[in-house]
């Protein structure tokens, strides 16, 4: 039996969800790919071929070659949560964050990252308080990114070419 192969990426919106015949969860790095093998939700192996790496978020669509489409989920990953009370600091934390190209997702009063000790003890060190998640991670993409690759943020939401 030949692997199906995934060769058209829509961004959530801009394709007909309720056509969906499937899904792929999918962890932030796995989300973020070209060409490789990917496992549906039911347990089918599909190829992933697409013409450019995209940055894959929760809600957004591939097309199959027969014209099917699959709903891409962003899968719960360890994460930790940077909060401060004061929001002038919780800005402060994020720029050191962008100061080290960390990955990071934006949320309203919270940001989130992967977990790496070295940058915890750092934010502790500065104030911040941490919590450590589970949840999808969808960080910012980056000033250079074409817009149909950006997508909203919301708090309650919790959730590059490679």
């Amino acid at each position: 039996m030949l692997m199906r192969r995934a060769a058209v990426y829509r961004p959530s919106g801009s394709w007909p969800r309720r056509e969906a015949a499937g899904a792929l969860t999918l962890d932030f790095e796995d989300r973020h790919r070209r060409r490789t093998r990917l496992l549906t939700d039911r347990g089918e192996e599909i190829l992933l071929d697409l013409p450019k790496a995209v940055a894959m978020a929760d809600g957004d669509g591939l097309q199959l070659e027969d014209g099917s489409w699959l709903t891409v989920q962003a899968a719960a990953e360890p994460a930790i949560e940077i909060r401060h009370a004061d929001p002038v600091q919780l800005a402060r934390l994020a720029w050191h964050l962008g100061n080290r190209h960390l990955p990071t997702e934006i949320g309203k009063e919270v940001l989130r990252i992967r977990p790496d000790h070295v940058i915890e003890h750092m934010l502790e060190g500065l104030g911040a308080k941490l919590a450590r998640v589970r949840s999808p991670f969808q960080p910012e993409g980056g000033a250079y990114m074409t817009q149909e690759h950006r997508h909203g943020h919301d708090d309650s939401r919790h959730i590059h070419e490679r």
